[in-house]
């Protein structure tokens, strides 16, 4: 039970970051959302969740993992039913804001219950789950996007957060306990700073996409980010209580895992985001049709997180990270020669095979080495620092791939390079994991002298 419980917490944490993607036409119809705008029905919900997260992780750890989850998910669906009800873009965006807020409880917790099982083999079946579940949300995420739209309304795609929000209830009541809670206090002025600092840096690279790197409201945004988040920094490297204690960032496994993190997440979103552009736009299917077609990607996912179980037991998790990901970029670089034309099989089928099965594998190891050696009363910390980094990644990658799309003139053109540079972000993510990730056997014994970073 405890299992079902991480995966459903990751999943609508994953899937709300997709979910909305093919309704925001129909959004901005109804609700009568600016071009400038309608932007905003998914930047909110990235805002707000990627800002809040390591706060979200050190409450887990000072206040018990079920009482945050607990109140994760009542925030969650109260801002689902607020947004399924809508009448105005305001309230539309403040739910997609609170939505953020309560995903970023969740997501810490569901990872930092993994870490804490002691069972070896326990443990790692529910990695799987975790990676699994992540990977799968959001493709399943653009998946019921088209199909909720075509049959019901766009209002279903927020109100169907609302089952699964009751079915998280259930199973977490059942299976999730508090423990030990932590010792100390929140870290008020570094939350504050670490929240504002990343949600600006966000709304900056957002805004170069809209006013160019070079406008006002870019310079601006880059330059309040880079003060916070220094002022973060200082505060966590003095201060008695920090809300991210520098030892949790002072391994390669947990280092090299959030920055393969990062561009894996950003070659992911660019798969997402730039596929379904181009299935609707350049073949014109419709929006159900468009939601279909990412099937085979769900199922290839499944398909590579049981290929890397298997894998990285021989191969110990450096090597398999790092081949998967080049799995997955190879993939990206095969939906970057996307046809003209509706084609299925060499289009669709062969592309998904390929990136979901290294991109689905490797989200499920670097949640391991992500986690890895983390004293459980800082793995809500741990656990933040990583979804913080996939998240900022998928963020702030996708801004720098929408960006160089739109210096194209020919539309297939510009989307189809998109996918070839989110391809090259995954090389270099791959790459940097077998650089900084230390050498471990197929049973994580450590064998690099070199444990942590000089």
């Amino acid at each position: 039970m405890l299992i079902a419980t991480v995966f459903i917490l990751q999943f609508l944490v994953a899937l709300d970051m997709s979910l909305v993607n093919i309704a925001l036409p129909d959004i901005r119809t109804d609700l009568g959302f600016s071009e400038s705008g309608l932007q905003w029905v998914v930047s909110a919900y990235l805002l707000s969740f990627a800002g809040f997260l390591l706060v979200g992780g050190r409450l887990g750890d000072l206040w018990g993992r079920r009482r945050i989850i607990l109140t994760g998910l009542t925030g969650f669906a109260v801002a689902s039913i607020a947004g399924g009800l809508a009448t105005g873009p305001a309230l539309l965006i403040a739910a997609r804001v609170a939505q953020g807020l309560a995903g970023a409880l969740l997501a810490p917790a569901a990872l930092a219950l993994v870490a804490t099982i002691a069972d070896d083999r326990s443990r790692a079946r529910a990695m799987g789950v975790w990676g699994g579940a992540g990977a799968a949300g959001g493709a399943v995420g653009v998946v019921a996007s088209g199909l909720l739209t075509d049959w019901f309304d766009w209002r279903a795609v927020m109100l169907v957060n609302v089952p699964i929000v009751l079915i998280a209830l259930v199973t977490a009541v059942v299976s999730v306990h508090d423990g030990e809670r932590g010792h100390g206090r929140i870290d008020l002025l570094g939350g504050i700073l670490v929240t504002g600092g990343l949600a600006v840096l966000v709304y900056a690279v957002t805004a170069a996409g809209d006013h160019g790197w070079g406008s006002a409201h870019t310079l601006v945004g880059f330059g309040a980010a880079l003060i916070l988040l220094t002022g973060f920094g200082f505060t966590e490297w003095r201060g008695d209580h920090p809300m991210m204690p520098i030892r949790v960032l002072a391994t390669r496994s947990i280092l090299g895992a959030n920055v393969f993190g990062f561009m894996l997440a950003a070659g992911q979103l660019a798969a997402f985001y730039f596929c379904s552009l181009y299935v609707q736009t350049v073949w014109g299917t419709d929006p159900d049709l468009a939601g279909v077609l990412f099937l085979p990607f769900c199922f290839f996912v499944v398909l590579g997180i049981a290929i890397a179980t298997k894998v990285v037991k021989v191969f110990g998790p450096r090597n398999t990270i790092t081949v998967l990901g080049l799995v997955g970029a190879l993939g990206l670089a095969l939906f970057a020669r996307l046809p003209d034309d509706f084609d299925f099989w060499l289009g669709i089928f062969l592309p998904s095979m390929v990136a979901a099965t290294g991109i689905g594998g490797s989200m499920m190891l670097v949640g391991v080495a992500g986690t890895s050696g983390v004293d459980p009363s800082d793995a809500g910390v741990a656990s933040g620092v990583l979804n913080s980094s996939r998240q900022l990644g998928g963020t702030i990658g996708l801004a720098v791939l929408v960006t160089i799309a739109a210096q194209y003139t020919d539309v297939a053109t510009g989307l189809r390079a998109g996918l070839g540079i989110g391809a090259l972000f995954l090389v270099a993510g791959s790459v940097a994991a077998w650089l900084i990730l230390p050498r471990t056997g197929a049973s994580g014994r450590t064998d690099d002298p070199a444990a942590t970073p000089s």
